[in-house]
């Protein structure tokens, strides 16, 4: 058996990876880290990593940026292996996540989705073979609830597309406060929010009298829980580095 933590375990992606991880028949969920420590779920339940004493083999951090820290922190002291879904981290979580993939096993994707992630490639081929003559848009739509905007989702695909263009975008997120036509420069990305979209991304390609559009829509939160659950499983073992859904994808 794999031995797992799940930070941010009382959150609702938290409650659905509970819920794949019990399904899945080489995965026991021992502890759980939140700020809210109720231990509805059948573990214990810990507010501070510090305070569980017990070994794990992996982690699974659906938490929130100021939880993350605790956790990546008590994941390098342990040398246990984590998996971030966390959303909205700054440069200086960023790094830190990149210097913990220096002594442990650290997996990182912006969507733990297997299809977000292959319209990313989509999306570059679409790039690398349409930049001259097509102006590039992505929309993100999610629910009221989500606090950063736009998606790490829409930049990772917007970081993407610019991989494989020789000439880099700019990323314009707001044309509202200046009137002038849209440079061919810009890559726009828009955040639209409400109700209880899951999430949904849509890559739009305009060129003249023509528009190709890739697009992925969520249809429940499993879908990012059993991304997250198999990354868990593919990093154990693994040796200090870090991984991505790209590597797992393609072994």
């Amino acid at each position: 058996m794999i031995k797992l933590i799940i930070s941010g375990c009382n959150g609702k992606m938290g409650g659905v990876v509970t819920k794949i991880a019990a399904e899945d028949e080489i995965m026991e969920t021992v502890a759980g880290f939140d700020i809210n420590t109720d231990n509805a779920n059948g573990y214990e339940v810990y507010d501070n990593p510090e305070n569980y004493k017990e070994r794990a083999d992996v982690i699974i951090d659906f938490s929130h940026p100021l939880m993350f820290e605790k956790t990546i922190d008590y994941a390098v002291k342990t040398k246990t292996p984590i998996v971030v879904a966390t959303t909205g981290l700054d440069e200086n979580q960023k790094k830190k996540m990149l210097d913990a993939s220096k002594e442990i096993p650290v997996f990182f994707s912006a969507n733990m989705s297997v299809g977000v992630n292959l319209i990313i490639e989509l999306a570059q081929k679409a790039a690398k073979a349409l930049e001259e003559k097509f102006d590039i848009e992505i929309i993100e739509k999610h629910h009221h609830r989500k606090i950063d905007a736009p998606s790490g989702t829409a930049l990772a695909i917007a970081d993407g597309i610019n991989e494989a263009l020789e000439e880099k975008k700019e990323y314009i997120y707001d044309r509202h406060s200046v009137r002038k036509k849209r440079s061919p420069s810009e890559l726009g990305i828009h955040s639209i929010r409400g109700g209880t979209i899951v999430g949904e991304h849509e890559v739009i390609f305009a060129g003249e009298d023509e528009i190709i559009e890739i697009k992925h829509t969520a249809m429940s939160r499993e879908i990012f829980a059993q991304g997250a659950v198999t990354a868990a499983k593919y990093i154990f073992g693994k040796d200090a580095g870090l991984y991505d859904m790209k590597k797992l994808i393609t072994g």
